[in-house]
């Protein structure tokens, strides 16, 4: 998934798990040399102190040193079924495609739904590919209540709001996707309303937006590495908004005082440049759950927290329903 803005892109934020570091052979080398002394000057001194954050430069340091935590695996089990529909959509202008993911050994009828919304240059399928259908079994049979995942197509840079030329995607999610799923017999319940949402980077603000929309009616709110922006010059680098107003307009963090969902998650790696948003979004926004490990804006970091959002989810989903 590309990192959202070319602000995060030019602080050297690797797109697919870290990999793009890994591949560069030396590089750890030449800077542990640099420093004097490699890891024992690591251990202890000026340079622990920088990488722990005592000192200015941490973060830049342990990017450089690939000091950023562990990639996240897809977990090694069967996943239940994944199906994929093109809808027409009239609020976005065009087909798009509604993917639906259920645990193995359940009934989705009698299932709540989460939907999952992508990061910007990604799209429904997306979501399969890092692995959703697998770490939802996983998640079920470790215990977590049984829930269904639905992804859809929302664009490549559109924030998951309406704009100019571009569709609305929220009005998709909002007035459209009840109806998709309920056609397919899903979210019975509820009239085939979502219950839950979790969003990864610009999903992570749809996923809020989302909530937002829906007066706070939601159970669950899952934000990994949410790309919400303090400041309009910060968000003006991404080409998500149409300009301060739009952006004044569908900034989560500018709408804290409005309800949100019942219960918020917030998950961010501490080398993502989003990471101090996110760390206003989880204090001033109330969440229940907020972690913020070392990590990067990368798959690895979402398949290493995918686990914990995951049976965040099914567990606010079940809490609700007692």
């Amino acid at each position: 998934m590309r990192v959202d803005g070319a602000g995060a892109e030019r602080a050297g934020v690797s797109r697919t798990g870290g990999g793009a570091e890994a591949r560069r052979p030396g590089r750890r080398g030449v800077l542990l040399a640099a420093l004097g002394g490699g890891a024992v000057v690591l251990g202890g001194g000026v340079g622990a102190a920088v990488v722990e954050d005592v000192l200015p430069g941490g973060v830049r340091l342990r990017r450089a040193l690939g000091l950023t935590g562990p990639d996240g695996t897809v977990p090694d089990v069967a996943p239940g079924p994944v199906h994929t529909v093109t809808e027409r959509s009239r609020a976005r202008g065009g087909a798009v495609r509604l993917v639906t993911m259920a645990p193995p050994g359940h009934d989705p009828a009698r299932l709540p739904v989460c939907l999952a919304l992508h990061g910007r240059g990604a799209d429904a399928r997306t979501l399969v590919t890092l692995g959703m259908p697998q770490f939802l079994a996983a998640a079920v049979r470790a215990g977590v209540p049984p829930f269904v995942v639905a992804a859809v197509d929302g664009g490549d840079a559109t924030y998951w709001h309406r704009r100019r030329g571009g569709g609305d995607p929220q009005a998709m999610l909002l007035h459209e996707v009840p109806g998709w799923l309920r056609a397919r017999g899903l979210g019975r319940s509820t009239a085939g309303e979502p219950q839950a949402v979790l969003g990864i980077s610009m999903g992570g603000s749809g996923a809020l937006q989302y909530a937002l929309g829906r007066r706070g009616a939601v159970d669950a709110v899952a934000a990994l590495s949410p790309a919400v922006f303090r400041t309009w010059p910060d968000a003006a680098t991404t080409g998500g908004y149409d300009g301060e107003a739009d952006w004044r307009a569908h900034e989560p963090l500018l709408a804290l005082g409005r309800p949100h969902g019942r219960r918020l998650g917030v998950w961010c790696g501490t080398e993502d440049p989003f990471c101090d948003a996110a760390r206003v979004l989880a204090d001033r926004g109330g969440a229940v759950e907020r972690h913020f490990p070392r990590g990067e804006h990368t798959d690895g970091f979402w398949r290493r927290v995918m686990p914990d959002a995951f049976a965040f989810v099914g567990r606010s989903l079940a809490a609700a329903r007692r």
